[in-house]
């Protein structure tokens, strides 16, 4: 019977909380406070807010450090598709802790499933876990893992020759309003054996170049360069 007990999601996430009821708000959704509280007050929104800088916060100190050698951008780029929706949902679906959310009668059917709603529940449980224990540490013990089997999820998509444009259009499109396009910027060669090389743009910026004997090697060549700026290596 949902929702599970809080004191069963504490021992998962091998944390007590001193002010259960910081818990007990990280997992209220909107629609039970709604419902159930006379509106929106005690809902888990505010800790969410909290919970996004706390993730950012936390993921970039870890990636800071643990990769000194990487640039900016390389870091940047990993980093979105560390607390992107969809990875966040994960982390969210590992812990199951869509069980143990307060929600109202209209997300019972399937809200605990909700990639957005888990998101947002994962955000703000790690807001909790923030202000109750005080410090950034403790954050990190509980997220780290996660994140560090993110990255070795990352590394595993580049190891077999496949198709790295359609794994790059799914890097691409977590998130919403960015344009991945192919540009054939030289074509040399006689008719029997031409080179081509082409580059890949997302939105105006250029993620890599690559040659091939084809349009379509060419363009899996530049997939697989951009790709590379999705990992740590």
């Amino acid at each position: 019977m949902y929702p599970l007990e809080q004191k069963h999601l504490e021992e998962r996430i091998c944390y007590t909380f001193g002010n259960a009821q910081l818990l007990r708000t990280a997992l209220t959704h909107s629609s039970f406070a709604n419902e159930h509280m006379g509106g929106r007050e005690g809902c888990n929104e505010r800790l969410e807010f909290l919970g996004d800088s706390v993730l950012s916060l936390t993921v970039c100190n870890y990636l800071y450090h643990t990769y000194p050698d990487l640039p900016e951008g390389r870091l940047t780029v990993l980093r979105k598709n560390l607390v992107c929706q969809r990875a966040l949902a994960d982390y969210a679906m590992q812990l199951r802790l869509g069980d143990y959310l307060l929600l109202g009668k209209g997300e019972e059917k399937d809200g605990r499933e909700k990639p957005k709603l888990l998101e947002d529940a994962f955000e703000a449980l790690l807001g909790a876990l923030y202000l109750d224990s005080g410090d950034l540490d403790t954050v990190a013990s509980f997220l780290i893992p996660y994140i560090k089997n993110e990255i070795a999820k990352l590394e595993k998509d580049l190891q077999p020759l496949e198709d790295y444009k359609t794994i790059l259009q799914q890097y691409v499109q977590q998130t919403p309003g960015e344009e991945l396009r192919y540009e054939l910027i030289r074509e040399q060669g006689p008719d029997n054996a031409k080179s081509f090389t082409v580059r890949v743009l997302i939105n105006s910026n250029c993620f890599g170049t690559g040659r091939g004997s084809s349009k379509k090697e060419a363009e899996q060549n530049a997939a697989r360069e951009a790709l590379k700026l999705y990992l740590p290596k």
